[in-house]
């Protein structure tokens, strides 16, 4: 009864002073230094897009896909994956700040001994996510794998984004 009485007086003082799920925000939190952030907590209300895992455009459409030089090195490679995934939500009427997820698959850079470049993604990353023009970071996940459809691709991203209902 207690905790019915407290449910009824919060919704109570939120309806009087105006406030409604529709008005919830997205909460980012985590270290105001960190790239990204350590939680992200997504209101109800909101509308969720799912963004598969996209790959880089070729640099040269007739380079041969087995060579990472057909697609860049990884930070060229990430910039190509950014901008297509900011297309792809524009298609939604979304925007890179409204990512709440990203899922960062690396392949290890042959011109690196095989180990993934997690500086070159994130001088790419940085362009996209904690700016002065967009200053939201979604949590994430960066993992190096094996490889991926082409030998030549060294970066897929796959993101969720979450936007209040138009």
């Amino acid at each position: 009864m207690k905790r019915l009485i407290l449910a009824a007086a919060a919704l109570a003082s939120s309806l009087a002073f105006g406030g409604t799920a529709a008005n919830a925000q997205i909460v980012r939190g985590g270290a105001p230094a960190s790239p990204i952030a350590s939680v992200v907590t997504v209101p109800a209300g909101y509308d969720t897009i799912y963004v598969s895992g996209m790959t880089p455009p070729p640099l040269d459409p007739k380079g041969d896909p087995a060579l990472t030089a057909t697609f860049g090195d990884t930070k060229t490679q990430t910039l190509g994956v950014l901008k297509r995934i900011e297309e792809a939500l524009k298609t939604q009427g979304a925007t890179m700040g409204d990512v709440v997820m990203m899922r960062v698959l690396l392949v290890g850079d042959p011109a690196k001994g095989g180990k993934m470049d997690f500086a070159g993604m994130m001088e790419s990353y940085k362009t996209f996510f904690g700016t002065a023009e967009q200053p939201n970071k979604p949590s994430r996940i960066t993992s190096q794998i094996t490889s991926l459809v082409q030998p030549g691709m060294l970066v897929e991203i796959e993101v969720q984004a979450a936007r209040k209902p138009k």
